[in-house]
């Protein structure tokens, strides 16, 4: 499958950084989706094949929808106690949800057609909505339902801060920006650098990875501060 292409079109996001409410959340993770399957579908409909556009979608469904289903499942299933009867349509639609996926990542094989692929595309999305539907009926009935954020989860709007080719560590604070960013540098492939800039120095997040993976990692000044740092971190092991 091909890498992204150059031309990415812009999908920073255009909410607030953080949404509090599930509706809030479902409806920026929606919009996501549709941005990326728009482009997939367009090329499956003129019996083309969408390399950089089809990445750029599983990429998106691995690392944010797929989280999405584990965090809600994990935070607000358990911290809200809800009965078996009503976690039990929306753990299957989950399930549901997860395969899906797994069929659409089968599908991006050479092996199937331009038309096998936007027909799973379609379904893919057909179930993503019905189960937002769904969800919300069934939690945000009586009170406002909280996004998996508000719970202590990884802000979905930081995916566009971290898979460009800079990162400002300044939008992603604390831990959980570091860890995130981190998971970016881990998903490096062979040969691919990022530039990160900073108010700090940023050698800490590269010996980190060092330590985890002795010489799999370069790391190149481009600036030293203070006040602004600017560096680059390459893979030299790996896929």
């Amino acid at each position: 499958m091909c890498p992204p292409a150059d031309s990415t079109p812009d999908l920073s996001p255009s909410q607030p950084l953080t949404h509090t409410t599930l509706p809030a959340q479902h409806s920026y993770l929606l919009d996501q989706v549709t941005a990326r399957t728009a482009p997939v579908l367009s090329r499956t409909d003129q019996d083309k094949w969408p390399g950089a556009e089809l990445y750029q979608l599983l990429d998106y469904l691995h690392l944010e929808v797929l989280r999405q289903i584990t965090d809600e499942e994990w935070l607000l299933f358990r911290n809200y106690q809800l009965t078996t009867e009503v976690l039990a349509p929306l753990r299957e639609q989950h399930l549901t949800l997860r395969e899906n996926i797994d069929t659409l990542t089968a599908a991006s094989t050479d092996t199937h057609s331009p038309a096998q692929l936007g027909a799973a595309v379609r379904q893919l999305t057909t179930t993503l909505r019905d189960h937002i539907q769904t969800e919300e009926q069934l939690l945000t009935a009586e009170t406002e339902t909280p996004s998996t954020t508000a719970l202590g989860a990884t802000p979905h709007t930081w995916y566009a801060l971290i898979e460009g080719p800079v990162i400002d560590l300044d939008t992603l604070p604390g831990a959980p920006g570091i860890d995130a960013v981190t998971g970016r540098l881990l998903r490096l492939r062979r040969g691919e650098q990022l530039e990160l800039h900073a108010s700090t120095d940023p050698l800490p997040l590269w010996r980190r990875l060092a330590t985890s993976d002795p010489g799999g990692y370069g790391f190149t000044y481009l600036q030293q501060g203070p006040p602004q740092w600017r560096a680059t971190i390459s893979r030299h092991t790996g896929a």
